[in-house]
């Protein structure tokens, strides 16, 4: 199918998270192309993380490469349509040994599913918080997931007017068959895993 300029445009843009430009262009203005005009983002404080727990530590880490697209008015969240999609293989934990194990088939076994997706099936607003719901699909299984986003607004340490949108979804990975044969996961691994998100923009830029 073919797709507008705008659309061709935004898909060219590299996110740094699965929300990035989601909730940039949700809040950025309310003219006819906002949903598709790029903000500036704060690179440095922006996160999409994860954590999962062993009886004795936390395991901490994040992806680095995504792929999105929206559709929608900005000014009217209920009309937004998000498409997401992150690289499997870009997982890190700061440690290469782990990842390449998180990638194998005893986890993520990122050689047959390289693409871990979402897509939304509704975005609502709730006050201060930005209410997400959507399907979230990896390793072969889709769950649908409510995220809920505190947006928070001020000036950072620079003076810089700056909106930040903070996100927790908790899973079970075995909801999505992660590690539920590996044996290193029997014996350490919690079974609860905490997507944590971090998006800072510097709005009206």
């Amino acid at each position: 199918m073919a797709m507008n300029q705008s659309k061709q445009f935004m898909k060219r843009l590299v996110p740094k998270s699965l929300v990035l430009l989601v909730l940039g262009a949700l809040f950025v203005g309310t003219t006819a192309h906002a949903a598709y005009t790029p903000i500036e983002l704060d690179a440095v404080h922006t996160k999409v993380a994860f954590t999962a727990s062993t009886i004795l530590f936390d395991v901490d880490g994040e992806f680095g490469k995504y792929a999105i697209e929206v559709d929608g008015d900005p000014s009217k969240p209920e009309s937004v349509k998000v498409r997401a999609a992150i690289d499997v293989a870009s997982i890190d934990t700061e440690n290469t040994k782990r990842d390449n194990h998180l990638r194998s088939a005893d986890f993520f076994d990122a050689a047959k599913y390289p693409q871990i997706t979402f897509t939304s099936t509704s975005v609502s607003s709730k006050g201060e918080q930005l209410i997400v719901k959507g399907n979230l699909s990896m390793h072969g299984t889709t769950r649908l997931v409510t995220i809920p986003f505190k947006v928070a607004r001020g000036k950072n340490g620079a003076g810089v007017d700056t909106t930040s949108y903070k996100g927790k979804l908790t899973i079970d990975r075995n909801d999505f068959g992660i590690g539920t044969d590996s044996v290193a996961a029997k014996i350490s691994l919690e079974d609860e895993v905490d997507i944590k998100l971090l998006i800072v923009t510097f709005p009206g830029k």
